[in-house]
């Protein structure tokens, strides 16, 4: 399901999900990998291909040069032949997936301008939580970074795991219940792209997608200022209530008042969701839940 979405050039939400056409280094260094993948297969792929068209020409009933051998039973050439290619093409297709798995660690710092942002990520059911540590702000499915800052990405689940995936910017990466993942991202143009969970995590995953804004340095200091103002605190009580299965159909905004919020989420000091539940036992009076649809 996350390939289909990230190959389509608009979603429904309105904003690009195109790994072909990446904004970032990461997403660029993916790209190469992967048209290096498609290219190294079809050095077997096509030929096994026109082969068959080969034979298929070659040894037709008209053709009186073709020879009926119903004795052969082996040829070393052949042999040679049939196990060598595919021998170096997996040779050379694990040699491009592990040297560019090893030089894409998700973990390793990735080079900018200007200073770097730290952004912590809570996969919740069904959706995502943004917490910027520093500025004191955070929001829910809607992410707003630097253009060219470095993106230090620290991510959690509340509850079963999940995948955050911003297609333009690369590298797909587990969130986990109980332990904290790290992912280094540079988004190196301006605009607005679409981010989704790339792992199925129960009813309301088709709508676990978020918006990603690139904005001007400038624009992300007054964008901070404007958000620090909202009238929403998060807190772990304001949390606790945000963690209840639901589907969000708003970008809120949230003044941090707990800068230890993450780690107490990571950590487990705050208990971690029941996991995920069908839509229709969210609108039972007893579940404790409410339904967002």
């Amino acid at each position: 399901m996350w390939l289909k979405s990230a190959l389509a050039p608009v979603p429904l939400s309105g904003w690009p999900m195109n790994i072909l056409d990446p904004q970032g280094p990461i997403g660029a260094a993916d790209k190469t990998i992967l048209i290096d993948s498609i290219a190294i297969m079809l050095v077997i792929v096509l030929p096994t291909i026109a082969a068959i068209f080969a034979f298929a020409f070659w040894f037709r009933q008209s053709n009186p040069r073709a020879v009926y051998r119903p004795d052969w039973a082996h040829s070393g050439r052949i042999e040679l032949v049939v196990w060598s290619i595919p021998t170096l093409t997996v040779i050379l297709l694990g040699g491009v997936a592990w040297i560019g798995a090893h030089q894409l660690d998700p973990a390793a710092p990735v080079a900018g301008t200007g200073s770097p942002v730290r952004i912590q990520v809570v996969s919740l059911d069904w959706k995502w939580l943004f917490i910027y540590p520093d500025q004191r702000v955070a929001t829910v499915n809607t992410l707003t970074v630097p253009v060219g800052a470095p993106l230090q990405f620290e991510l959690t689940s509340s509850s079963v795991m999940n995948v955050f995936f911003v297609p333009q910017l690369g590298s797909m990466i587990y969130t986990m219940n109980g332990m904290v993942t790290r992912l280094n991202l540079r988004a190196d143009q301006e605009g607005d792209y679409q981010g989704l969970s790339a792992h199925f995590s129960g009813d309301g995953f088709p709508d676990m997608l978020f918006d990603v804004h690139v904005i001007p340095t400038l624009g992300f200091a007054d964008w901070v200022t404007n958000t620090a103002r909202s009238d929403k605190i998060l807190n772990a009580d304001s949390y606790n209530k945000l963690a209840q299965q639901s589907i969000e159909t708003t970008k809120t905004s949230y003044r941090l008042a707990d800068p230890e919020l993450f780690g107490k989420i990571g950590s487990q000091k705050i208990p971690p969701g029941p996991g995920p539940q069908l839509t229709t036992d969210l609108a039972k009076p007893d579940s404790g839940v409410s339904n967002a649809r």
